[in-house]
């Protein structure tokens, strides 16, 4: 597994986290193929609100947005093992996580343990528009964080 990370912006707080580690333990857990990659981007609002806008048609910054790439192989449908899998790109607000640490009480690292996580199960096809698909996706990143941070114990 290949994980690409651009830091365009707070490369003071984004530079410690084991990013690279995250990506794969996520991937990892979720059974991608060993020839996956994913982009991970940090950027500023300003960045983010224009991606935001240009492509959800939303008019204002947000903290995390995923863009698929490959598309998911069907059930039982083999990866080719010989070319890359590109799983997309998860590109976060760095100063919106920040904030959102002050918001719910929550570290940098574990606010963007969580938005990794939700973002990689966004482009495996997970999503929350649901009540039912929230609960799930909601257990799922427990789940995961749970043993991110067991294996990091």
């Amino acid at each position: 597994m290949e994980v690409n990370i651009l830091v365009e912006h707070g490369e003071d707080l984004v530079n410690p986290l084991p990013l690279e580690e995250l990506c794969c333990f996520v991937m990892d857990y979720m059974k991608c193929p060993a020839n996956t990659e994913l982009s991970l981007s940090f950027v500023t609002d300003e960045k983010i609100h224009e991606l935001n806008r240009e492509y959800r048609g939303m008019d204002k910054p947000t903290d995390v947005l995923s863009f698929e790439c490959d598309n998911l192989p069907f059930e039982g449908e083999e990866v080719d093992e010989g070319s890359i899998y590109e799983l997309g790109d998860t590109i976060i607000a760095t100063d919106v996580a920040l904030a959102q640490t002050e918001l719910y009480g929550t570290t940098f690292e574990s606010e963007v343990t969580l938005l990794v996580t939700h973002s990689i199960l966004h482009l495996l096809g997970y999503d929350h528009m649901e009540e039912e698909e929230a609960q799930e996706m909601e257990a799922l990143e427990d789940e995961i964080i749970a043993a991110w941070n067991k294996s990091r114990a």
